[in-house]
Formats: structure tokens, sequence, C-alpha cells
């Protein structure tokens, strides 16, 4: 079980939440398809903390755990994480796979702002 402390800005959504989520979202979404044993997943968490406090406002950044979601990642191609997907307005615009820099992901972000 992944711990969140109670500051972070990336928090978790499940298989049942999901879908609701980027329904109901207008504007840009990202999310981080992850897993607890995935060494490069744990190592782009505290750049994804920060990127969620840059963009605070503009942007809701998620995480979905791939071994309790499969159906979910299988669903938007999702073969190796960590792998990010932005959204905006509940439809998927581009993703990445791999380890990101903050000014990578910044770039990244701004396309869909």
């Amino acid at each position: 079980m992944e711990s969140i402390t109670p500051t972070s800005r990336v928090t978790p959504l499940d298989s049942s939440s999901f879908d609701d989520f980027i329904e109901q979202q207008s504007g840009a979404v990202l999310i981080d398809f992850w897993a607890p044993w995935c060494g490069p997943c744990q190592a782009l968490a505290p750049t994804l903390e920060r990127v969620a406090a840059r963009f605070e406002g503009q942007l809701a950044v998620r995480k979905i755990n791939v071994d309790e979601a499969s159906a979910i990642a299988g669903g938007f191609g999702v073969r190796s994480i960590p792998t990010l997907i932005l959204f905006k307005d509940g439809q998927a615009l581009s993703q990445v796979v791999g380890l990101q820099s903050d000014e990578q992901l910044a770039a990244w972000i701004r396309t869909a702002l």
C-alpha cells in the first residue's frame, strides 16, 4: 500500500473512481500510471509533486496503480511505467513514458493549458 503524505498534491485514483474523475474534470489532468515496485516510478514521485504545486489551480495530478487497475492501463496502451497521460476536458491528448525532469513536464503540460 502506498503512503500519501497529508500534504500530497498527487492523489490516487482506482478502477472505480477513474472514469468519473476524468469525465467530471474541465481543463487539464495529468495521470501517472505507476506501481509501488517500480523504481523509476518512485523516482518520479517528487517531480510530480513539484509540478502539481507549480501548476496548482490549472492542472489536476493523479496517479493510478497499474497492478490494481490493469484494465484501465491496458485501455490506454500503457506497456511501460511510469507512463504519464495528459488529458484535457476528459480526452487523452498525449503521453510520455519514463522519467522526466521538472522542465520537460512543465513544457509538455503547457501544451494543454
